[in-house]
């Protein structure tokens, strides 16, 4: 990317104070407006269109009388029309979660009274029960299509409105809403992508839920870059291959566990197309990203660690990065392939201890970030962040020598045994690395002696004999005794949210009821 962005896009010195995400969508209609820009290649949505509907779109949310649209429904057009609709109107786009439980959902929709609704035909009820108006996503496309927008528009909406409202996972406490304000996510799409620098064929998949900050982020950046978008519904790894094939994908985005499924899948893994493959959302295994590196050596792997509260991507380990450490013979080299990367431009990233000092390179603590696409900003609560503008992100981690991140987990996770701290991710990494082993979760439960005791559930590969004592012993000779697990037991999977990140909690709770160490049941 160059460094005078402005000249290179044509930024004046005041449009950052007048920019929203709906004028992106300008530029991309301007720019590129017959390009397909959502969906398939025959009957997908041209960036003009997408701008048409997003007018329309507008108007109906306005004539609704709506201070919100929330969206319970799977990715798909509706969603990247919802988007840009409800910058356009002013209001924020609230994606939420289909799959959290009633109670939560509830109490989430009670936030929203006067939003529209923009759901699937099996959730619209859930919103009826709020008190929303509601319309199916068939609907609300149809309503989007049969009206017409004013014939001048209105003025852009401030870019200091949310743009949109994300509720965080809740794996280990309630959602809390993040606000995401236009200048926040335009700042990331000019901080990490240079415009309509897509060719004319390229088309990226997401295979994550709309209401996940990679799910926005995706509709925005490869808007801007030019890049068609499809979305995969329902993953399996023999879909997403067949996918990646007859689409002619030239990008791609999944979390660790959808790399690790189709790495070991029998399908046919010839993806002639695939140019750039990214994935993040949760830590990767060495041993799953070394193996997809074989498999497709043509392809340029990309790790993006990012938050909600970050507007996704703040550092990026690219794909010259994945193959120097992969034939590296520097160990410190090699080591990078367990990193997130550098960070984006304008992104500052910290680590410091328990009081706030900055710690030097090599050294662990907490992961602390500022810049301009940083919003670390809660509903009902206010911006999070201290004097100086860091947000801390609560994961630790440490920076080496050359800046590159490496996330150790969260401070939170951390176990406590006999006064040491333990981080449960080392000895993942470690357990992951059998071969026996395909996913792990380790935590500590209360122990009267130890204070806690490190337990880890593994799930093992097809046909393979569970062996705890031997698994104990592997991780012994890699680690020291004080970080094996006093108990290691074997479930069917473990707790994760869709995107792949461990739900911890349930892991402790199930644990607690769990007597004595038992094999799958499969």
């Amino acid at each position: 990317m160059s460094g005078d962005r402005d000249a290179e896009i044509g930024v004046d010195e005041d449009w950052g104070v007048a920019m929203n995400i709906g004028l992106l969508l300008e530029m991309a209609a301007g720019g590129f407006g017959d390009r397909v820009v959502i969906g398939s290649r025959s009957g997908g949505i041209t960036a003009a269109g997408l701008d048409a509907k997003s007018k329309s779109g507008a108007e109906v949310i306005r004539a609704a009388g709506a201070d919100a649209v929330v969206y319970l429904a799977v990715n798909g057009p509706a969603f990247p029309v919802a988007m840009f609709a409800a910058a356009r109107a002013g209001v924020p786009l609230v994606p939420v979660n289909y799959r959290l439980g009633r109670e939560q959902l509830d109490s989430l929709l009670g936030n929203h009274p006067q939003a529209l609704g923009i759901a699937d035909p099996e959730h619209a009820h859930i919103l009826e029960r709020a008190g929303l108006q509601v319309v199916t996503t068939e609907e609300w496309l149809d309503r989007v299509d049969a009206t017409q927008a004013p014939a001048e528009d209105p003025a852009p909406a401030d870019p200091s409105v949310p743009a949109v409202i994300i509720y965080t996972s809740g794996t280990t406490a309630a959602p809390k809403g993040v606000l995401l304000r236009n200048e926040n996510l335009t700042s990331y799409v000019f901080g990490s992508v240079e415009f309509a620098n897509a060719a004319d064929d390229d088309a990226a998949l997401v295979s994550v839920p709309p209401y996940h900050i990679a799910a926005v982020a995706n509709v925005i950046s490869n808007l801007y870059a030019g890049r068609r978008t499809l979305v995969l519904e329902q993953f399996t790894p023999e879909q997403w291959l067949q996918t990646v094939r007859d689409e002619h994908v030239t990008n791609a985005l999944v979390v660790p566990t959808m790399l690790s499924r189709i790495v070991e899948s029998d399908a046919d893994k010839d993806i002639p197309s695939l140019r750039n493959l990214a994935y993040g959302g949760a830590p990767m295994p060495s041993k799953v990203i070394e193996r997809a590196l074989q498999l497709w050596p043509q392809v340029g792997f990309v790790n993006a660690y990012g938050l909600t509260e970050t507007s996704s991507t703040i550092t990026v380990l690219g794909p010259d990065d994945h193959r120097e450490a992969l034939a590296g013979g520097d160990d410190r080299v090699r080591a990078r392939l367990g990193s997130v990367g550098r960070a984006l431009p304008g992104v500052e990233i910290e680590i410091r201890d328990s009081s706030g000092a900055v710690l030097g390179a090599g050294e662990v603590g907490r992961i602390c970030v500022a810049g301009e696409q940083v919003s670390a900003e809660y509903a009902g609560v206010g911006r999070v962040v201290d004097e100086r503008g860091f947000f801390d992100t609560r994961d630790q981690g440490y920076l080496d020598e050359d800046g590159f991140l490496f996330v150790g987990g969260r401070a939170d996770d951390t176990i406590i045994r006999g006064a040491e701290n333990i981080a449960p991710a080392e000895i993942e990494d470690v357990i992951l690395r059998h071969p026996d082993a395909v996913d792990v979760a380790v935590v500590g439960v209360p122990d009267d002696e130890w204070g806690q005791r490190i337990e880890a559930v593994v799930v093992l590969r097809p046909g393979a004999i569970p062996d705890p004592d031997g698994l104990r012993a592997y991780v012994r000779d890699a680690l020291r005794s004080s970080k094996t697990p006093d108990r290691i037991i074997y479930w069917d999977e473990v707790p994760r949210t869709e995107t792949g990140k461990l739900v911890r909690r349930n892991v402790v709770a199930r644990l607690a009821a769990t007597a004595e160490p038992a094999a799958p049941s499969v």
